[in-house]
């Protein structure tokens, strides 16, 4: 089973990045566990060293997911401070090292490119390793919500599908089983090898060596 840790860059309710990442985890296959994170709005602002119950719940949550999805929206040309606040708390820990992570994007191109940019920088900081294979631009818009917080878009839902898939392959361990080689040599009577030794290397006569 793969674990999805979904986050929202907005804490708006009616939030379109939300309401995206919501349906992901309503059509996800069977094999996969997307959960949304909800804690955004909570946390507190970050101050190196502090310790708080919001954010050790947070590095717990990444921590055991095998990778993150995250959707957001720009502003001022850059992250949503309440997202960026959240990954100044995770850089400082060691949970994003090697942390698969992907993005959706629901703005038109060049909506967001400044907060993407942006995450990109600060996942980097975090060592976190970006799945470019799972990544997508789909441009909705706000009336694509329903009234129960979902979006009821076919190509959302078979895009949403796709991607998880590609993040749950690109997750998964990879196998360790024998080689096949040598599962095959084990056919043939095994021919022993001679050990050779490096050669020495000849010294010159010591009234020939230079002076130390």
């Amino acid at each position: 089973m793969t674990r999805i840790l979904l986050i929202s860059g907005s804490i708006r309710a009616a939030s379109l990045h939300t309401a995206a990442l919501r349906t992901a985890a309503q059509v996800a296959p069977e094999d996969i566990t997307a959960t949304m994170y909800e804690g955004l709005r909570g946390l507190p602002a970050y101050v190196p060293g502090e310790q708080h119950d919001a954010v050790t719940l947070l590095r717990h949550q990444v921590a055991t997911a095998d990778g993150l999805l995250l959707s957001t929206p720009e502003y001022g040309g850059s992250l949503p401070g309440s997202l960026k606040n959240l990954f100044d708390w995770l850089i400082e820990g060691p949970e994003l090292w090697d942390k698969p992570v992907a993005w959706l994007s629901v703005a038109a191109a060049g909506q967001d490119q400044g907060a993407l940019a942006t995450l990109e920088n600060v996942l980097a900081h975090g060592n976190a390793r970006v799945l470019r294979s799972a990544l997508i631009r789909l441009p909705l818009r706000p009336e694509a919500i329903g009234a129960d917080g979902l979006i009821e878009d076919a190509q959302l839902h078979m895009a949403m599908r796709d991607m998880l898939q590609a993040f749950s392959r690109a997750v998964a361990p990879k196998p360790t089983g024998t080689p096949s080689w040598q599962v095959n040599s084990s056919l043939y009577p095994m021919v022993p090898q001679k050990q050779f030794s490096a050669p020495k290397t000849q010294r010159a006569p010591r009234h020939l060596r230079e002076p130390s």
